[in-house]
Order: C-alpha cells, then structure tokens, then sequence
C-alpha cells in the first residue's frame, strides 16, 4: 500500500499490491445457487455492477463543481436529487444533500480521481470519503422492472415523478437504499454491503411472477 498527504491529511490506497481474490457483496447468495437465469420469459433482468468506485464528496458546490468538471468531466447536478453521468455512462455524480455528491466510476479509478480532486481543491473546505468497499450497485432492467421497485419501495416511481436523470435515498424493503434511474431502460440500487444480500432475495421475490433473470460477470 502507498499513502501521499495533502496538508494534515494522509490519503492511503488501500488495494493490495498482490493478486487476492476478491468477492461481491451477492457472493454468498450466488455460491448458494440463488440466481435464476435469464430466459426468454424474463421480464426483469437483474446484474450486480461490483467492485465500482464509490466517493463521496462533501464542501461547497462552486468549488466542487469547477473541481470535478475539470478532473473528470462532469458537472454537479444543476438540480436537488439530480443524476449527471458522462457519454460512456460509465461515471456518474449524484446529488446527495445541498453540500454532498455521491461519484461513481468504473473500479480501480477512484484512488486516483481522489487524489486528483484533492490535489485541484487545495486549501478549499471538503471532504472526500471512498466508500468502495462497503457499497455495490445493482441494476434492474426490463418490461416489468418498475412493477418490481412498486413492491420494494414506498416512492413513487410513475416517469412522472421519477424521470430519467433522478436519484433518491428510499426506504427499500425494511432496509435502506438509493434509487437511481440513468436511462428510459434502467433502474439502479446503490445497496450497503451489509444490506446486499438480504435486498437481492427481496428482489428474487418480488420479481418471481416476472421470470426474473441474474446476469453474473
């Protein structure tokens, strides 16, 4: 492991410098054999995006805002309870509380994205959590995924209360998670790791009268 310090903070990179297997937050369930595959009557697909980076940001949004533009080519949701990605939709900033943003971007980019951000903010008041490890992201898909999300959840998920490009923290089940919708096709949950499995078999529930469908990589 490798640490750098920026002012009275040390930042330390905490992946292995050796190979060492590593496993999501759904292994168990999977080892298990709890994951249906898709087949032509699957209404809803479900597939964890494991081991993403998750950073969560915290100071003000003129700063910040100018500081992620720059390092990562995206701006701060103009909008409370906004979702901002890029064109690969591979990155993405959400809109946490007035002075918090949850980023997401593909795994192994968030030590650096972290240590850029911290090196373009300075002196300026925030702060920069990683929380990829103790987050994972699941994605529903298909005809029937909104169905599925009107059993889990209280919010109302109608397109027009819930369109493209808005996230919310919702109660999920009796547990808790955020609700993204990135696309006219997609729905994600951003679920704690200690929470995972439990929502997975929610979800494997609730989507059985669907044909629900688990896409492993």
């Amino acid at each position: 492991m490798s640490d750098q310090n920026y002012g009275n903070v040390a930042v330390f990179d905490t992946r292995p410098e050796k190979d060492i297997a590593i496993e999501s937050p759904l292994s168990v369930a999977y080892h298990r054999g709890q994951a249906p595959k898709p087949t032509q009557q699957s209404q809803v697909q479900l597939e964890e995006k494991p081991f993403l980076g998750h950073l969560i940001l915290r100071g003000g949004a003129i700063v910040l805002d100018e500081a992620v533009r720059e390092v990562l080519g995206i701006s701060l949701p103009g909008r409370p309870l906004g979702l901002a990605l890029d064109e690969s939709g591979e990155r993405s900033v959400q809109w946490m509380s007035p002075d918090e943003w949850l980023v997401i971007v593909p795994g192994g980019e968030e030590f650096d994205l972290e240590n850029r951000l911290r090196e373009k903010l300075g002196n300026a008041h925030f702060a920069i959590v990683n929380v990829s490890g103790g987050q994972t992201l699941v994605e529903l898909s298909g005809e029937k995924a909104r169905e599925v999300l009107m059993k889990s959840v209280p919010y109302d998920v109608h397109p027009a209360n819930f369109p493209v490009g808005k996230a919310v923290s919702v109660v999920f089940a009796k547990s808790s998670a955020i609700l993204r919708r990135p696309s006219e096709e997609r729905y994600e949950l951003v679920l704690r790791r200690s929470f995972a499995d439990y929502c997975y078999r929610w979800l494997l529930d609730a989507g059985e009268e669907y044909g629900i469908g688990v896409t492993k990589k």
